[in-house]
């Protein structure tokens, strides 16, 4: 057993929305084994209610709040010194002298470091291992939103991706280990920082199957004379608004051509005012719900038309669990490992979306058995265990490298009377 620095930039629990499920099954992961030390953001006020929660896993936890409008004209400065603004949105003195403290009256191991705008709080930290889950490569992200704006923000966004993947590649040749969560992921990384690509590697996402399993004695949160179609996500996450107001206005009507009583579920918090538009006949918004399963339960079919997200998307994998067929952007399907057409299907454009959906629902028994087929997938291959044990071997690599240490003390996992600390960013 290890003391490890975990350090998150946004809260880890609950794990309501694609990257805070995968921090918090690494937290689950490295808390079975370790004891825990959170470093972390709070972007939600209403997440702040679930800090105690966290004792089951963590020693300590010192979470910041953060509020977005502040870091966002804080982050500008990044502009003057040449940095990412994403690094100067996520920076905090109080969590800077909170990692100073730490490491002095504690014996810390290795630093676990989710996404590059963590590390900052890692590095040069005195010879400090330090393993990064990039997740995925965010400048590209920056790069790819560029394209898709008009100047000034094609400038800015441009600039971010250039400064960005600087950082990133320092921060992977500076790790121990780094992490993508596909292959490919881990290539284009490579291709755009050659010089790192023999430290990182891919680290995949799982699902947690026994909770999202096809239950029956779900409420069935539809009108009886619709056909439901569902998506899920964060509806203040760009590449999710770009997604549904693109589907519902260059698929859906021409869906509802034939099929006048389908209508698009937009299930998620946080909606921005264009997901708020979008309400109405043809459309619903749901806002914040207690319990995503029983729109995928009661869903005939679910869809994830992603036109600027790579990887491996948690909520493709969560309506797969729940046995639902799954309509989704070719690169998020190509980055899952399914068998295309049988456990899940792919679309390019306008036109393939209206194909393969039309076919779906035309064929109830395909697409039973594509559901069938995709729930067994996600048995076989994604359970968060097998996804998450690749880090294993590198952590026990650096915490030996490091000399190792914490053998006496007790598991993080019911240790009592963890240190809470919360400050006003």
């Amino acid at each position: 057993m290890a003391n490890l620095l975990y350090l998150v930039h946004r809260l880890p629990y609950p794990p309501n929305k694609g990257d805070k499920v995968r921090s918090f099954h690494l937290l689950q992961h490295l808390a079975a084994r370790h004891r825990v030390y959170l470093g972390t953001f709070i972007d939600d006020p209403e997440d702040e209610a679930h800090l105690p929660q966290l004792s089951r896993w963590c020693a300590e936890v010192h979470a910041v709040r953060l509020q977005p409008r502040r870091a966002r004209l804080a982050s500008l400065a990044g502009l003057a010194t040449g940095q990412a603004l994403t690094l100067r949105y996520y920076h905090d003195a109080g969590l800077h002298r909170w990692v100073d403290d730490l490491l002095a009256r504690q014996r810390i191991d290795a630093a676990v470091v989710f996404s590059s705008s963590m590390a900052p709080y890692a590095q040069g930290r005195n010879g400090l291992p330090m393993l990064v889950d990039f997740v995925d490569v965010d400048s590209a992200k920056w790069t790819q939103y560029a394209g898709n704006h008009a100047w000034p923000l094609s400038w800015l966004y441009a600039r971010e991706g250039r400064r960005l993947l600087a950082y990133e590649s320092e921060v992977a040749c500076q790790a121990q280990r780094a992490f993508f969560v596909t292959d490919k992921e881990c290539a284009l990384f490579a291709s755009l920082a050659p010089a790192c690509a023999d430290h990182v590697e891919a680290l995949g996402n799982g699902v947690d199957a026994a909770y999202f399993t096809p239950q029956d004695d779900l409420a069935n949160p539809f009108a009886r004379d619709e056909i439901p179609l569902v998506f899920t996500g964060a509806m203040d996450y760009w590449p999710n608004v770009d997604a549904v107001v693109w589907f519902a206005n260059e698929v859906l009507p021409r869906l509802r051509q034939s099929w006048p009583a389908l209508r698009l579920h937009v299930v998620g918090r946080s909606p921005t005012p264009a997901v708020q538009a979008l309400a109405g006949d043809a459309v619903s918004v749901s806002g914040t719900v207690p319990d995503v399963r029983p729109y995928l339960q009661h869903a005939r079919m679910v869809v994830a038309p992603l036109r600027l997200a790579r990887g491996i998307q948690n909520k493709i994998l969560e309506a797969m669990a729940m046995g639902r067929p799954v309509v989704a952007a070719q690169p998020c399907v190509d980055a899952i490992d399914a068998e295309a057409g049988a456990e899940l299907q792919g679309a390019q454009d306008a036109d393939d979306y209206v194909r393969e959906i039309d076919c779906l629902l035309r064929d109830e028994s395909r697409a039973g058995a594509m559901g069938a087929a995709a729930r067994e997938c996600v048995l076989r291959a994604y359970s968060w265990m097998a996804r998450l044990s690749g880090l294993d071997r590198h952590l026990e690599a650096a915490i030996g490298g490091a000399g190792g240490s914490a053998d006496t003390l007790p598991a993080a996992r019911g240790a009592g009377n963890p240190n809470h600390t919360v400050r006003t960013a």
